[in-house]
């Protein structure tokens, strides 16, 4: 069985016993081994003051998020929503898997995917991961209603839900 929103978390209040063997699959497990995450994962348990707290894929995803959001600030000079959003398209950030999330112009990011498989410490096993970041997708290529839907947050085509162009209001210069 293959579960797409069972992680570490919630993996940390059950008996695990009747799961061991069943895969998940996320772009972060606590139980890679990276010196980014070994890092992350000890000051994790040093800010929140428990040795066994787990981490898990939605903390990975705000460390990079909130990473590119701050590098976007630096490079559009202002906390200005309209020019950070700009800035944000194609910022790099290095991710806890040891490789490096990529903010699209669709605002999902490159991430790698990975199979981990429940071990009997509630942790998984990564069996599978893939080669390079896959890029994040807006929309279904497979459901009629959404295939044809684009997202495209670059000014001026700002629509994150549309097949024709809509325009936003305009940038700060330089961005």
């Amino acid at each position: 069985m293959v579960a797409f929103s069972v992680g570490e978390e919630e993996l940390a209040g059950l008996d695990t016993a009747p799961l061991v063997g069943h895969l998940a699959a996320w772009n972060y497990f606590m139980s890679v081994e990276t010196p980014e995450n070994t890092a992350f994962i000890k000051k994790w348990r040093a800010f929140i003051k428990n040795a066994k707290r787990v981490t898990n894929d939605p903390m990975e995803a705000h460390f990079i998020g909130f990473n590119m959001w701050v590098q976007a600030v630096e490079q559009a000079g202002t906390t200005d929503v309209d020019a950070v959003r700009q800035a944000m398209y194609g910022q790099k950030v290095k991710n806890l898997t040891g490789g490096t999330a990529v903010m699209n112009t669709n605002h999902h990011l490159s991430k790698p995917v990975l199979i981990g498989e429940i071990q009997p410490n509630g942790q998984f096993d990564i069996v599978w991961r893939t080669k390079d970041v896959v890029p994040g997708d807006a929309w279904s290529d497979f459901i009629p209603e959404s295939k044809k839907l684009t997202a495209d947050w670059t000014f001026p085509w700002v629509c994150g839900n549309c097949e024709s162009p809509r325009f936003g209001k305009a940038v700060p210069a330089g961005l």
